[in-house]
């Protein structure tokens, strides 16, 4: 590099899901989630993890709250997606549990997809 040129910056944007920032910041809004929290710190419970980013993780997937309307919103994006055309609740409970834990999570998606009009 000259050093008449002037000095240049290199940045590096990392962009998240604004849905992921929600999730972190309400994950202690659940009750139900408290538990896997306090287990956790107690050091009794090795698949529950806290993970550098802030998140609440159980077997390695993100702990949605049920709070705020995050389960209905999850369930809705999945199974509305145009990626997804709307699956059945066995495949959409597969795609799910990949990357998300959901309290009831089977029972909620069996309920939406029932009540899905298409």
């Amino acid at each position: 590099m000259d050093i008449s040129e002037p000095s240049r910056v290199l940045s590096c944007v990392v962009s998240r899901s604004s849905l992921f920032e929600r999730i972190k910041a309400c994950q202690y809004d659940d009750p139900h989630l408290l538990v896997p929290k306090d287990t956790m710190q107690h050091g009794d419970a090795k698949e529950v993890t806290v993970e550098d980013d802030g998140i609440l993780r159980i077997q390695g997937r993100i702990c949605v709250p049920n709070v705020y309307g995050f389960h209905a919103l999850i369930l809705e994006e999945t199974h509305s997606s145009r990626y997804s055309i709307h699956l059945s609740s066995a495949k959409m409970y597969q795609a799910l549990r990949q990357h998300y834990w959901l309290r009831r999570m089977k029972k909620d998606i069996v309920e939406y997809v029932a009540r899905c009009l298409n």
